[in-house]
């Protein structure tokens, strides 16, 4: 018997997306990381990764870092998911109405491993 488990539904060209917002960010008083993560879980993509910055600035030109001691901290997130080109497309407007400031890029990658743990 082959012991090898193979996930071919998923390697192979797909389109990696990155959300670039602040940490600041709100929708209906919660982090919009986790509004924009729980509506990628809603809509079964395959995972997302929640990344925090320790600097960064956007098109304010605001300059965040985590070396300025302050209640309120604004650091860059970035939303990295990797998905079938068609199912980004889709959710896009989703994404739009969610986003008030921030940026988000597509780009193709090929998956050569995706392996969920046992």
């Amino acid at each position: 018997m082959d012991d090898v488990v193979k996930h071919e539904r998923f390697e192979g060209e797909r389109t990696l997306m990155r959300i670039h917002i602040g940490e600041s960010d709100r929708l209906h008083g919660k982090p919009l990381y986790e509004a924009i993560v729980e509506l990628l879980r809603r809509e079964k993509f395959s995972g997302a990764t929640v990344l925090r910055g320790v600097a960064g600035y956007g098109g304010s030109s605001v300059y965040h870092t985590d070396k300025v001691l302050r209640l309120s901290q604004d650091l860059p997130i970035v939303i990295e998911v990797v998905e079938f080109t068609e199912r980004i497309e889709q959710i896009l407007p989703q994404l739009d109405g969610m986003i008030g400031g921030g940026l988000v890029t597509l780009e193709k990658v090929r998956v050569i491993l995706y392996r969920s743990h046992k």
